[in-house]
């Protein structure tokens, strides 16, 4: 899997003028790869904060609560923030769910997963890898948004560990040296194989638990 995506279709396919098509139309202006990282980055630790104060230990996430995350995160910065993509993506040659699909399925992943799976008060650490990889896996095959939705399913998970009683998540296993086996357990999931990312789960729990 590469790390570009291929998108067309609605006003999500723009780019900010000035960007050589490698920054989104935002509502910042901005056009430099870099400095929307840093900007993404920097409403992404606000955005947890508030977050932590607004969702409970015995709460069952529903797909709403999912568009608020977003919403959140990226409120600031694109105008589709906390919407469904309207947009077809893929990446590399993998597609994604069809735009059209995405609000029946992300309907579907509340009913089957997050209603399955949460809250997490009282999970060990084997079946709460469970529960994570399982929502993990199903929300990134789903893809609902334009952008942001990698980080969006590490919130998720967040939330659940800190429900577990865990620290907050080190996600660097994921992003750094297993981040090829990452992609090859997502697309797994498409075989309802989710051992490959409940494996990586349980390392990435040990991992928090180690450095906190």
């Amino acid at each position: 899997m590469v790390d570009r995506y291929d998108a067309s279709g609605t006003v999500e396919g723009q780019y900010e003028p000035g960007s050589n098509k490698k920054v989104l139309k935002n509502k910042l202006g901005i056009t430099s790869t870099e400095e929307m990282d840093k900007a993404e980055a920097q409403a992404l630790l606000a955005a947890m904060q508030r977050l932590l104060q607004d969702f409970e230990a015995d709460q069952q996430f529903t797909a709403k609560d999912i568009c608020h995350m977003h919403e959140e995160w990226l409120g600031s910065i694109y105008e589709w923030a906390g919407q469904y993509r309207q947009v077809q993506l893929s990446k590399g040659e993998f597609p994604f769910a069809a735009a059209n699909r995405v609000p029946s399925l992300m309907e579907q992943y509340e009913k089957e997963q997050l209603a399955k799976f949460t809250p997490c008060d009282g999970m060990s650490h084997e079946t709460l890898a469970k529960a994570m990889a399982e929502c993990h896996v199903e929300f990134e095959l789903i893809h609902p948004f334009r952008e942001g939705n990698g980080r969006v399913g590490r919130i998720v998970t967040t939330l659940m560990a800190l429900q577990a009683g865990l620290p907050p998540l080190n996600y660097d296993l994921l992003v750094d040296e297993r981040k090829e086996d990452y992609y090859a357990a997502i697309q797994t999931g498409l075989d309802k194989n989710y051992v490959p990312m409940e494996e990586l789960f349980l390392e990435i729990i040990k991992h928090s638990l180690t450095s906190s």
